[in-house]
């Protein structure tokens, strides 16, 4: 995630670590089996992140550089160094999917018809899918197997595209969100298995979950209340609880929906911990006095911040009329000043800031710069939580029994790894072909137009492949000979000797 971070960050990037980053990516791209197989582990499990989407998206914004007058830290050198590096990288990816799917077919004994008829392939599945059971079955079927093979793979991927599609719809409506994952049975219709899901489903908006929690009607009060029950408060301290059930999602704006959260979580935490508190209100009104304390102490906007008297003094008799023991107010004063609650999403999110301090802010100095082996010591500070945060992320998955790796050989995969990456190799190289007159980046568009070609037509993909020839024979100038550069004589030559044009 760290190198994805790197190559998304276009505006500001340091030009070292991007350099690396780029040419680790090169290096992994020569492996086409890891290629494949990364797509198929993280891009079709719906618990991981589209590593191979995004990869390929990273490489498109840096093959198209800074948008049009945007302030960029880059020199027109650097800038075109990385869009030349990009395209290399793109280019090294369809030339292992075609060497990998070389592989597979042993080309020779089968002929791209094989797949013609399954041209619709992933847009109508034709295998039965039943949803009652299909996370089950998404996590464990085939976990004794070492291959996987494409039928299964695309009830993964088309079910983790319908997830996706749910939490894009709750990102905007919450209410519509969960309505259409309950109709399309993607989430359970229960309160307890629509808050499990809020709980544990990745790109959910923080904020738009604090909102539905404090929806008045009855349905999302009752997933607020499963999805408070789910927490276990026993033994934990209160400002440690407090912290614990607030990083996964923001509190509303609105104080009447924080009343009804909160009110909730006291009720809760008392019931795991009977002894702490004379009744539910008292933690009721604690809890209140903390989130407000967190906002004081860390908002730059306050200046006159609330001192441990205050805080003291704030939260006397409330205890049903007598007042909590002062060096525990203290401590939970402490506790809170020096280090603020944040979402998780805060924890691993990137700071807005200029130049080479968003690097550092992030962490990415000090582990980018042991490959460059620079002596200067340079601190993670208060941003080693997103290391912390990946730590934990390895570790909970590595802890799961049930993870299988599937090592695939079906080579009708590719059809659902150039359904992600076409669009941006096209432009990705189009545009390069139409801007640069560099030998070398104009040759490697058009090695990367001949590879897509052949992927696209072996597996019988003719739209795609279609769009690829069109779009390479632009670039032949053979209407206007006259202004034809060296560049579109080697498209000619490209498109003259590529076997597959029916």
């Amino acid at each position: 995630m760290l190198i994805l971070r790197v190559l998304e960050n276009v505006l500001q990037p340091s030009f070292l670590q991007k350099m690396t980053v780029l040419s680790l990516l090169e290096k992994i791209s020569h492996d086409s089996q890891i290629i494949v197989d990364t797509f198929v582990n993280y891009d079709c499990d719906v618990e991981a992140p589209n590593i191979f989407e995004r990869t390929v998206n990273g490489l498109l914004k840096t093959a198209l550089g800074p948008p049009p007058g945007s302030i960029t830290s880059l020199s027109p050198a650097q800038d075109m160094t990385f869009r030349h590096e990009s395209v290399k990288c793109l280019v090294r990816i369809i030339n292992s999917m075609g060497s990998w799917m070389d592989q597979q077919l042993k080309v020779g004994e089968l002929s791209p018809s094989k797949f013609s008829d399954n041209e619709n392939l992933t847009e109508t599945p034709t295998y039965p899918i039943d949803d009652t059971n299909i996370v089950d079955y998404e996590l464990h079927s085939e976990a004794n197997s070492e291959f996987s093979n494409a039928a299964s793979l695309e009830q993964r991927r088309a079910y983790k595209l319908e997830i996706q599609k749910g939490v894009a719809l709750f990102n905007r409506k919450p209410s519509k969100g969960i309505e259409f994952l309950i109709s399309t049975k993607k989430d359970g219709s229960s309160p307890e298995e629509v808050a499990s899901f809020l709980k544990s489903t990745r790109g959910l908006n923080e904020s738009m979950i604090g909102d539905y929690f404090g929806e008045r009607e009855e349905f999302p009060m009752k997933v607020m209340h499963a999805y408070v029950d789910s927490f276990n408060f026993e033994k934990m301290g209160f400002g440690e609880a407090i912290r614990f059930f607030l990083r996964g999602f923001r509190l509303p704006g609105e104080a009447q929906k924080i009343d009804r959260i909160m009110e909730k979580f006291a009720e809760r935490y008392c019931k795991c911990n009977p002894n702490s508190f004379t009744s539910a209100d008292t933690a009721y009104v604690l809890a209140y006095s903390v989130i407000m304390l967190n906002t004081d102490a860390h908002n730059s906007m306050v200046k006159d911040k609330m001192t441990k008297a205050d805080f003291i003094r704030n939260n006397r008799g409330i205890d049903d009329g007598k007042d909590l023991p002062e060096d525990y107010l203290g401590a939970l004063y402490d506790q809170i000043v020096k280090n603020e609650i944040k979402m998780n999403a805060e924890l691993s999110a990137p700071q807005s800031k200029q130049g080479n301090s968003l690097n550092k802010l992030l962490g990415f100095d000090g582990i980018l710069n042991l490959v460059w082996k620079q002596t200067e010591e340079k601190p993670l500070g208060a941003n080693s939580n997103l290391i912390r945060h990946i730590q934990e992320e390895f570790k909970a998955k590595s802890s799961k029994s049930e993870v299988v790796y599937y090592a695939v050989a079906d080579p009708t995969i590719l059809r659902f790894m150039v359904e992600v990456c076409w669009g941006p190799m096209i432009a990705a190289f189009s545009v390069t072909l139409d801007q640069s007159d560099d030998k070398e980046a104009t040759a490697q568009c058009l090695q990367g137009f001949r590879h897509a070609v052949h992927v696209t037509a072996m597996m019988g993909m003719q739209t795609q492949r279609d769009a690829f020839v069109t779009t390479m024979a632009k670039f032949t100038y053979l209407h206007c000979a006259a202004d034809m550069k060296q560049k579109n004589v080697d498209a000619v030559k490209v498109l003259s000797v590529s076997p597959f044009w029916s």
